[in-house]
């Protein structure tokens, strides 16, 4: 294997919270929501949302990819389609509460809790997928929403460590993310959630503050921010994330639109079409 192709880093957005991470010679594919534009995302408790953009790249035009990262079961990151779309044999990582549902449908799932890990090898290269903490809500609506996980991954050539990525999955902040940043101090990119989530009068996910405080808290070398455009319930634009930032200068934050693709090596490097989409039509 060439050691360019086991440099690479870089992630395309597909839409709300789904993106295809590329390192090394590994490819995974997130939270998987390939609704289209006016159909509704099932959350639960009778609640709904209905989604208001297309995905950039249909579940059909999935490249190979190692491993499906799910933070957890909602129906805005693993929706109906993907269900019939997506591989059964294909290799979902996720919450045990979403593994259990997901095996009964007939996929291939991995449930970690907390602090557990799953690792993925090809030859000398390995990626490890650590599940962190993440905290859905507060107070009573916790108990009524699904656990969600954080995930962070690490590639490796030979022993070597060249990329610290951290998902942060459907999380509020709070000092679980302190937690985070003591094991792992070093993240080089951070793909943030956020949307400001409200659900029966609660934020179920980060606004723009607590965005900004979850840098302050991680201090990411660079910070991806998704989930922010895609559904009536998301409440918080990403403008006013990226202003909040900006005013604290808090490190990179790189904004990437639907179908873009980021090098994560490179941080001054601007987005471009991706090629995954190129590759579909």
């Amino acid at each position: 294997m060439d050691d360019a192709s086991t440099h690479r880093a870089a992630l395309t957005f597909i839409g709300t919270a789904t993106t295809l991470i590329e390192l090394g010679s590994f490819t995974l594919l997130t939270d998987p929501n390939f609704l289209h534009r006016g159909q509704r995302a099932y959350l639960g408790k009778g609640l709904w949302s209905r989604r208001l953009t297309d995905p950039a790249l249909t579940v059909d035009a999935v490249p190979p990819v190692d491993a499906v990262l799910l933070s957890h079961l909602h129906g805005d990151h693993f929706d109906r389609v993907a269900r019939k779309g997506l591989s059964r044999g294909l290799p979902v990582v996720t919450t045990p509460q979403a593994a259990r549902r997901l095996s009964r449908w007939g996929f291939r799932t991995q449930g970690l809790s907390p602090w557990d890990q799953v690792e993925l090898a090809h030859d000398d290269e390995r990626l490890t997928i650590t599940s962190v903490p993440g905290i859905h809500a507060r107070g009573l609506l916790r108990a009524a929403l699904p656990p969600v996980m954080g995930s962070v991954v690490e590639h490796r050539v030979a022993g070597l460590l060249r990329h610290r990525l951290y998902v942060s999955g459907d999380t509020l902040t709070g000092d679980h993310l302190d937690d985070i940043r003591s094991r792992f101090p070093e993240i080089d990119t951070a793909v943030v959630h956020l949307g400001g989530t409200r659900v029966l009068m609660h934020t179920v996910t980060m606004d723009a503050e607590q965005g900004v405080d979850f840098l302050r808290r991680v201090t990411p070398g660079q910070a991806v921010p998704v989930h922010h455009s895609d559904y009536g319930v998301f409440r918080s634009p990403l403008q006013d994330f990226l202003r909040a930032a900006g005013d604290a200068g808090l490190g990179t934050v790189r904004p990437v639109g639907p179908g873009e693709r980021l090098d994560l090596t490179d941080p001054t490097r601007p987005s471009e079409a991706s090629p995954f989409l190129r590759a579909a039509t």
